[in-house]
C-alpha cells in the first residue's frame, strides 16, 4: 500500500469497531490504546497533516497529552498486548516528536516520506563512509565550485603540517562566510515551507512536486555547505 493510500485509509479499533486514522495512537471514540500501524508516520502519530509550518507550542501541548495517555505505568494491570501497544506508541510518540519539532528534521523526514532522498543528511551513513574509507558522494553547488577548490587547498595544506597563522585565519574567514550561507538556507527553507504547504492544503500535486524537488535542492546545499563547516572545525581542532 503507498503512502497515500495508507493516509487515506480507516483502521477498525480493535476494542469498539470506530473507524480511525492508521497512525491514531489511541481510539477517538473509546481512548484505547492502538496497535502501531506499519507504515504510519510521524506526522500521523501526532495527528497533524503533513504541513512543514508548525505550531511549536502546540506541537508540545499535544505531545505532552499523548505522552500522558499513553504511559505505559497506565496499562500496568490491561492484557499483555496493551501493555506491549502503549510501549510501543510511546517510543513512536517520542521519536516523533524529537523530530518534528526541529525544523531541518521535519523537512527531511517529509521529504523521505514522499520518496525523495537528500545527499549527506546522516551521521550514521557519514561515520560509516568515514569507517569504510569511502569518500562522501557529495554534488558540489555550482556557485561554489571555485570557494570550494581553494578551500580543499587550504585544508590540505594544514593537514601537511602547515602552521601558518594566516593560512588559519584564512580558514576562520572561510569558515564564517559558509557559516552565513548556512543562515541564508534556513531563511529558504521557510518560504519553501509555505509553499509546500499552500500546495498541499490545495492539492495541487504539480505545485507538491516543484517544492519537493525545491527543498531536496536546498537540503542538499545546505549539507554540503554544513559538511564544510565541520571539516574547516575538525582542520582547526575547534
Amino acid at each position: 500500500m503507498t503512502q497515500t493510500q495508507l493516509q487515506s485509509a480507516g483502521v477498525v479499533c480493535w476494542a469498539c469497531g470506530a473507524e480511525h486514522g492508521p497512525g491514531a495512537p489511541l481510539c477517538p471514540s473509546c481512548n484505547k490504546v492502538q496497535p502501531p500501524v506499519a507504515g504510519a508516520d510521524y506526522f500521523a502519530a501526532l495527528g497533524l497533516p503533513r504541513l512543514l509550518q508548525i505550531d511549536i507550542a502546540a506541537l508540545e501541548k499535544q505531545f505532552y497529552k499523548l505522552s500522558r495517555r499513553l504511559h505505559p505505568d497506565l496499562y500496568a494491570t490491561s492484557a499483555p498486548e496493551q501493555q506491549q501497544w502503549s510501549t510501543e506508541q510511546s517510543s513512536l510518540l517520542n521519536d516523533a516528536y524529537r523530530t518534528l519539532k526541529d525544523p531541518v528534521d521535519r523537512t527531511r523526514y517529509l521529504l523521505q516520506l514522499e520518496g525523495a532522498s537528500i545527499e549527506g543528511e546522516s551521521e550514521k551513513d557519514r561515520a560509516a563512509a568515514k569507517a569504510s574509507g569511502k569518500a562522501r558522494e557529495q554534488k558540489v553547488p555550482p556557485d561554489l565550485l571555485e570557494e570550494v577548490f581553494e578551500l580543499n587547498m587550504q585544508l590540505e595544506e594544514l593537514r601537511m603540517g602547515g602552521d601558518d597563522p594566516d593560512l588559519k585565519q584564512q580558514l576562520q574567514s572561510a569558515r564564517n562566510g559558509f557559516t552565513q550561507q548556512l543562515g541564508a538556507c534556513d531563511t529558504q527553507l521557510q518560504q519553501l515551507w509555505r509553499r509546500w504547504d499552500l500546495a498541499w492544503e490545495a492539492k495541487d500535486e504539480s505545485g507538491k512536486s516543484a517544492a519537493k524537488d525545491q527543498l531536496v535542492a536546498l537540503l542538499n546545499r545546505r549539507n554540503y555547505i554544513r559538511n564544510l563547516v565541520r571539516d574547516v572545525n575538525e582542520a582547526l581542532g575547534e
